[in-house]
């Protein structure tokens, strides 16, 4: 089953309503978990990830990029955003395919890391798929003037990362136990 990778707005519009369906599916919009929008910030240069069998949508994923500083340097970042399998192909391993390409398409970019949170629950997944656990690590979202930072009450969440370039590397132990400033803006809150 091939990947398709492409920039968000370059996704054919016959694949579109599929992964709108697969977010549906996910997080129902009337529900409390559902994001306040998919659409994202194209400021954070938004790259969709499809897993495709023949005209059918199994998997799909976002990452979204953009420079953070954290102290005192500049890192080129990216995370996971909307990473989604159709409930009917859940437990094949399409969902950690696609987030292990997801790793290495981000290692491609040039960038020093990426970082995300997920749901405790699934650090299991994402370890398994290459990224590795930020130990007492918060991301933290929204604005400078509004920040949504990940660790704020009822969220459960973990932050994942992984370090791809020398200076990524390099700098790899600032990173646990941090707090680190993502602020990607109003749209995509927390990536």
């Amino acid at each position: 089953m091939p990947i398709m990778t492409c920039p968000e707005a370059d996704v054919p519009p016959a694949l579109r309503p599929q992964v709108s369906e697969l977010r549906d599916e996910a997080w129902p919009p009337d529900s409390a978990s559902a994001p306040r929008t998919f659409a994202h910030d194209p400021a954070l240069r938004p790259v969709s990830m499809l897993l495709v069998e023949g005209s059918s949508v199994l998997a799909a994923l976002d990452i979204l990029r953009k420079e953070i500083v954290h102290e005192g340097r500049r890192f080129r970042a990216a995370g996971l955003s909307t990473v989604v399998t159709r409930r009917a192909a859940r437990g094949q391993g399409h969902g950690r395919r696609l987030v292990t390409a997801a790793r290495t398409e981000m290692a491609a970019m040039e960038l020093d890391l990426g970082l995300f949170t997920c749901d405790r629950p699934l650090q299991p997944f994402y370890e398994s798929a290459g990224w590795q656990q930020l130990p007492g690590a918060v991301l933290i979202g929204g604005t400078p003037s509004d920040p949504f930072p990940s660790d704020r009450p009822g969220f459960d969440k973990v932050t994942m990362a992984g370090f791809f370039s020398a200076v990524g590397l390099r700098h790899r132990s600032s990173f646990p136990h941090s707090r680190i400033a993502l602020y990607p803006g109003e749209i995509d809150r927390l990536w």
